[in-house]
């Protein structure tokens, strides 16, 4: 068979990935203070684009997820007074940039205002250093050490390999490491838990023999281990009593006290509350949707003066720019309110009842439901927090997976549910402390079909210690009163 050559037209579909598809999708994964700095970013390189700071106070937070954009005079609105004169860029692109450069300069705050840098760990150790070490050879090892201490505080190399780097005795660098474990604050350069209590102690004029071989045993104490505790250190149970609550007095970790890392206010991105009909009121919040608004005088204006070409396509691109990111926006928030509203239908015995009647859900569930991809809501729960009656919940927070119900006896439970049903049961324990197996025979006995197993990994997840444990720890602190 002989090998022809010819043309054919065939037609097919495929998904472009357009730079505004992309804007799209990254707006709408982004939390609501990373929200905020990519709108800011945006106003400082895009003369068209204005905040819409009437937006607060004069339009509803409650957005339509029915509702389409409106038309282009909505989203085009003009800002800027009968009263702006003429402006001459001269045709220049930069001349653009330089406006809004020179516009957000006069925004920035005054040196008076500007925050001190908080002082780090490090910063606190070389100041002592430079006052308590004299010597340059010992202010050198001094230096090294510091740079081998972590954020908890703890030094993260062995000695040995400290002097083969410095080329230095290592009874020299163990003679400067005493020295600096006297620094504030108390317990840092320690090489283990056991040192760094051990320095907080002596440091208290308070490790005594007993005290030591307390310190030297803390596996024991790990394990609740009272009697083996009491024969080792040679007291008794008031006594052992009374060192162990020392001991939970010490800073394990004195290095996180410089830790200045600021908590960011965790902000609802949607409001639930009871409607007035016995259902909800699903609204966004207005303070976390920045509004923006395309500057259609000033565009005008400048498009009229402007006669170079790489100016015009500069102009016709910020404006084509401004336009999509104020569509973008509005679409990012009806999205949200829409995946949000099915999360609450789905939910709802949740959100009246309790976490007891937590219904498994996946991504797939709201997706059908709304129409979407399931990529897509997963992108909206990304990072976007429900104030609801029962507190501040991450969207994702909703989303389970499920544990079937025994056989016959009903229909699958939320994990997260089987997981509060766990702790519910190990809390109210009385004399008798629970054992996996336990557990799992009252939660079949409840209608939930699960294996030892898995109850265990649940109880682990949640820092939760095994039957053996929580026996010796009630026995330990019987024992001790």
């Amino acid at each position: 068979m002989a090998l022809t050559q010819r043309l054919d037209l065939r037609q097919t579909q495929a998904l472009v990935m357009t730079p505004q598809l992309q804007q799209a999708i990254k707006l709408l994964q982004l939390s609501n203070l990373e929200l905020t700095a990519y709108i800011d970013t945006e106003l400082a390189e895009n003369p068209l684009l204005e905040r819409d700071d009437r937006a607060a106070t004069e339009q509803p937070a409650q957005v339509q997820s029915e509702e389409k954009p409106e038309d282009s005079e909505k989203w085009h609105e003009q800002a800027g007074s009968e009263g702006d004169g003429k402006l001459d860029l001269s045709g220049d692109p930069e001349a653009w940039r330089s406006r809004t450069a020179a516009s957000d300069s006069s925004d920035l705050p005054g040196l008076d205002q500007t925050l001190v840098r908080p002082e780090t760990l490090r910063d606190h150790l070389l100041a002592q250093l430079s006052v308590e070490l004299h010597e340059p050879a010992d202010r050198l090892i001094g230096a090294h050490l510091i740079e081998l201490v972590d954020e908890s505080g703890y030094l993260t190399s062995d000695l040995e390999g400290v002097a083969h780097v410095l080329n230095c005795a290592p009874e020299r660098i163990e003679e400067t490491l005493k020295r600096l474990q006297r620094f504030d604050p108390p317990g840092i350069f320690a090489r283990n838990l056991a040192e760094c209590l051990a320095i907080q102690l002596i440091e208290r004029n308070r490790f005594d023999p007993a005290m030591r071989r307390l310190v030297e045993n803390l596996p024991l104490l790990a394990n609740r281990d009272a009697t083996q505790l009491m024969r080792i250190c040679g007291v008794d149970a008031e006594d052992l009593s009374l060192m162990i609550a020392e001991l939970k007095a010490l800073d394990p970790k004195p290095g996180l006290v410089f830790d200045q890392v600021e908590a960011q206010p965790l902000v609802p991105d949607i409001f639930l509350q009871p409607a007035t009909d016995g259902g909800w009121s699903v609204e966004l919040n207005s303070e976390t949707l920045p509004r923006v608004l395309v500057n259609n005088r000033y565009y005008t204006e400048v498009k009229r003066n402007t006669r170079a070409k790489d100016a015009r396509d500069y102009l016709a691109e910020r404006y084509q720019s401004a336009n999509w990111l104020v569509k973008a926006l509005h679409q990012r928030a009806t999205t949200i309110l829409k995946v949000a509203r099915e999360i609450v239908r789905q939910q709802d015995a949740f959100l009246r009842h309790g976490i007891q009647h937590l219904r498994p859900l996946v991504l797939r569930d709201i997706a059908q439901e709304i129409s979407m991809h399931e990529s897509t809501v997963s992108r909206v729960t990304s990072n976007k927090y429900m104030m609801t009656p029962r507190g501040i919940f991450e969207l994702k927070y909703f989303f389970t997976s499920a544990i079937s119900g025994a056989a016959g006896n009903g229909d699958a439970v939320s994990a997260e549910a089987v997981r509060f049903r766990i702790k519910a049961l190990i809390d109210g324990e009385a004399d008798d402390v629970l054992s996996d197996d336990k557990i799992v025979a009252i939660l079949v006995g409840d209608g939930i079909d699960i294996a030892r197993r898995t109850v265990a990994k649940y109880r682990e997840a949640m820092h939760i210690p095994s039957s053996v444990q929580r026996r010796r720890e009630r026995a330990m602190r019987v024992g001790l009163t």
